[in-house]
């Protein structure tokens, strides 16, 4: 059961809250890895900044031994090779000092999401700890406030803010950037006569004003042998890799729908790395509780993990 197999390495329970916030005591964080999939792929560097009333007063960096060896594109986006990390400490080692250094601090990154899945895999893997440290995405925060931008890449919106972005994709400088970028968007919300705690506000209430009867595709010609044609998928939990209106589009271009609520119309549940609260009783949504419960009976219903669902997106351009 690869599928149940995958869930259970993707859902991270005890995971902090993603936060939309400007704190003053924080920690800036980023990571370069290997690749994108902390199951497969390695931290190769870790580097973390500590802010306390917005001022920078401790930093901790580090590059980290893979088991592996480094490939030429990660070397050429990075500049990070394989004779740079050969007496570099493991990540056991690396990881422990990085959790001892953040404390219970909240943590402040880009596309941060990506950095604490890494980070919370390899802590568990190796230590037997949770990162629980409760975290705030730049990204996200860029994305609703400045939505004309082609993009919301970093180096798109530090161009947009005229930071310079010579260094990027080393460790230590991408914090550096993130946290001018972090800084810049606070000062423009006030600016623009909008409180913090207003747009935290407006945030929310945008973040969950549509619904699956909002998407519509203008397609037309669709591939009818892909898995998703004809089939309706309902998600469930917050998706680490993009919003989920935007992963309903991907399903509707390809000719597919989507729904709220678990039916027996459900043929796809996609589970997101969820935001465990009290409230969610065994670490379960009431959408993976009725899907399960539909499945038992014999409906034709498969629950998914993310990084499933994105895989059967792209399952035509595999092959």
């Amino acid at each position: 059961m690869d599928i149940l197999k995958n869930l259970k390495q993707t859902i991270r329970e005890h995971k902090g809250s993603s936060l939309i916030d400007f704190p003053t005591n924080y920690v800036m964080i980023d990571i370069e890895t290997t690749g994108f999939d902390p199951t497969y792929c390695e931290i190769i560097e870790i580097s973390a900044i500590k802010y306390s009333s917005s001022q920078q007063v401790e930093s901790f960096s580090t590059l980290v031994k893979p088991d592996n060896q480094v490939d030429d594109y990660i070397t050429n986006l990075t500049g990070i090779t394989n004779e740079m990390l050969e007496n570099a400490p493991d990540i056991s080692t690396s990881i422990k000092n990085f959790y001892d250094f953040i404390g219970d601090n909240i943590l402040v990154g880009y596309n941060v999401n990506f950095d604490v899945n890494f980070l919370y895999d390899n802590l568990l893997k190796y230590h037997n700890l949770y990162l629980k440290n409760s975290f705030i995405d730049v990204l996200r925060i860029a994305r609703r406030f400045l939505p004309n931008l082609e993009n919301h890449r970093k180096d798109t919106v530090a161009n947009h803010y005229k930071i310079s972005n010579e260094g990027s994709h080393r460790a230590t400088r991408d914090c550096e950037i993130t946290n001018e970028i972090f800084s810049l968007l606070k000062e423009d919300i006030i600016q623009s006569g909008v409180s913090i705690e207003d747009f935290k506000k407006l945030y929310t209430k945008n973040k969950n004003s549509f619904s699956s009867k909002d998407i519509s595709t203008e397609n037309s010609n669709f591939d009818t042998s892909h898995p998703l044609y004809g089939k309706t998928c309902v998600f469930t939990g917050t998706l680490e890799k993009m919003l989920r209106k935007d992963a309903m589009q991907l399903v509707v271009d390809l000719g597919g729908s989507v729904g709220d609520n678990v039916t027996k119309k459900t043929n796809f549940l996609i589970l997101g790395n969820n935001d465990f609260c009290k409230s969610i009783k065994d670490g379960k949504s009431s959408k993976q509780k009725k899907a399960e419960a539909l499945i038992l009976k014999g409906q034709d219903l498969e629950i998914l993990s993310e990084n499933v669902f994105y895989e059967l997106v792209l399952s035509e351009e595999n092959e």
